[in-house]
């Protein structure tokens, strides 16, 4: 009998495919640390952006994939990189000119600008924890400052001190003529003005773990390599990081490719092994440009969070990884309604199915049953045509649709109709368009009003949605989707809409019937 540990083990789901080759590192022996070690970094430079989310989101679906098909222990380390020097100041944060006059220094010695936390690093930190609380992640937060500055790191500094030679032959491969000749994998920090220098380095002592070099007003000085007295530029850092920790799995943007056998060699260089990888592809905006922490471009999970439920965008997180997505808001009606389709269909797959379904990964087995009995998107038209200000206003039709459904019954469907006004107000309403219909268009939907005022069986979707097809037909509309693009254009304002028999029986059929009366009669596309 196949057991469900069996099928993770065959599953072709993207989870269990990298979980696997986690699992290889270990078929001999398990670790002699005792555990599994999956990561994500994080450079606080500007506020968390949904990315941000996304890595740790992915690898939470990787690890928990990994527990279903092995015992070793695992944990999972969120490293934020902010010691950093801040080398500019975002546009989407206040008090510009303040931080202006602390270029160069470590985030977490740049003062907060929303006058919150110790720093501008803490505060930045502090979000990302607070979003990954939102989302009930199992993670252990790591800064950058408390690991160099506590000595956690004082060993592979050390290390790097020793094999300062073999690192830098690997940095120099890498870089441009001009950049070799000031180029050191240390960063000195000036004892005077705290800034992140980069700055040629004179000599590395390795016996006594000490780094020469010029000051910012021309002195010599010779610093320790430990006590966080010097970081590692970044691509170094990547690679010491890992040997350090002794990372066993860390996924990353598409943009850091092209740096993965600079961390690995760096890695192996300093007595590690190298970790297994996973590039995705990067998020868009609505332009199609990179979202960029400083310039806050795209979507945030605030943002997200205003108008969708927190599992929504898990889902999103999880659809194909390895292809560049666009997060802009039109996409959360559809992820919204896709995953709530996903929760439909579990109950009735076959443990395989269960395991390649996303619900799975998001919820790590522990699946939930959807209330979601009117898809978001028909809460989205129902709001427009109701002109509803808040959830009440959608309650009514909703319970005539589905009288079992209340508030308390089903708390997620109560939540989404909240979503969908607020929605509705900030994106479709701005946006919608009423024509008036063609001669054909109006000969149908005069035909449609007719057949709903003699209507006299009960509003069951499926059979309106057979009598707006025949209509369609009845009245030579080839193909058929421009009897229904007429529908959405004419009476609701939009290019695409949902099932229209659903939304009748959603919206009522007097009130449907009205509602053309009204579009015909021109007050829609005056209004």
């Amino acid at each position: 009998m196949t057991t469900l540990r069996d099928a993770a083990m065959q599953s072709k789901a993207w989870p269990f495919e990298e979980a696997r080759r986690v699992l290889k590192r270990y078929e001999k022996r398990d670790p002699d640390k005792g555990y599994v070690l999956f990561e994500t970094g994080y450079g606080p430079s500007g506020l968390p952006h949904i990315g941000t989310f996304g890595e740790v989101a992915r690898t939470t679906m990787i690890r928990r994939a990994f527990q279903m098909i092995s015992d070793i222990p695992t944990r999972l380390f969120c490293f934020s990189d902010d010691m950093d020097g801040m080398r500019k100041v975002p546009e989407n944060v206040p008090q510009q000119d303040m931080l202006r006059g602390h270029l160069q220094e470590p985030l977490t010695a740049v003062p907060d600008p929303f006058g919150e936390y110790d720093s501008f690093g803490a505060h930045n930190n502090a979000m990302l924890r607070r979003f990954l609380d939102t989302f009930g992640f199992d993670y252990e937060f790591i800064s950058a400052t408390e690991f160099y500055k506590s000595g956690r790191f004082d060993p592979t500094l050390l290390l790097a001190a020793e094999r300062y030679d073999a690192i830098m032959g690997v940095m120099l491969a890498s870089l441009r003529e001009e950049r070799q000749q000031t180029y050191s994998c240390f960063l000195p920090i000036s004892p005077k003005t705290g800034k992140v220098l980069y700055v040629p380095i004179k000599h590395v002592d390795a016996k006594n773990g000490t780094i020469t070099f010029d000051d910012e007003d021309g002195r010599e000085l010779t610093l320790p390599v430990t006590g966080g007295q010097v970081k590692l530029q970044w691509k170094p850092d990547f690679g010491a990081r890992w040997a350090a920790l002794d990372v066993d799995f860390e996924m990353y943007g598409k943009d850091h490719s092209t740096n993965t056998p600079i961390y690995d060699g760096i890695c192996e260089i300093l007595g590690g092994r190298k970790p297994e990888h996973f590039t995705y592809e990067l998020f868009l905006d609505q332009h199609g440009q990179k979202i960029s922490k400083s310039k806050g471009n795209g979507l945030s999970i605030d943002e997200w969070l205003t108008y969708a439920a927190t599992e929504s965008l898990s889902y999103f997180m999880y659809q194909k990884p390895k292809t560049a997505k666009r997060m802009h808001f039109d996409v959360i009606p559809k992820a919204v309604d896709e995953y709530h389709q996903q929760l439909r269909a579990y109950a009735d797959q076959t443990p395989e199915q269960q395991l390649a379904n996303p619900v799975w990964h998001i919820h790590g087995g522990e699946v939930p049953a959807s209330d979601m009995v009117v898809p978001f998107q028909m809460l989205l038209n129902l709001a427009s045509v109701a002109g509803a200000k808040d959830k009440d206003g959608l309650w009514g039709f909703i319970r005539r649709y589905a009288p079992e459904a209340s508030p308390e019954t089903h708390p997620g469907l109560d939540h989404a109709a909240g979503f969908a006004v607020r929605y509705f107000a900030d994106f479709v309403a701005p946006t919608r368009t009423f024509r008036q219909p063609s001669e054909v268009e109006r000969r149908a939907m005069e035909d449609l009003a007719a057949r709903l005022a003699d209507w006299d069986q009960s509003a069951d979707p499926e059979t309106l949605q057979s009598m707006v097809f025949a209509i369609g037909k009845d009245h030579g509309f080839e193909p058929l989707r421009d009897w229904f693009s007429a529908l959405y254009q004419v009476l609701l304002g939009a290019d695409q809409g949902p099932r229209f028999g659903g939304f009748i029986a959603l919206y009522g059929i007097d009130e449907t019937r009205a509602l053309i009366e009204r579009a015909l009669a021109g007050e829609l596309a005056e209004a």
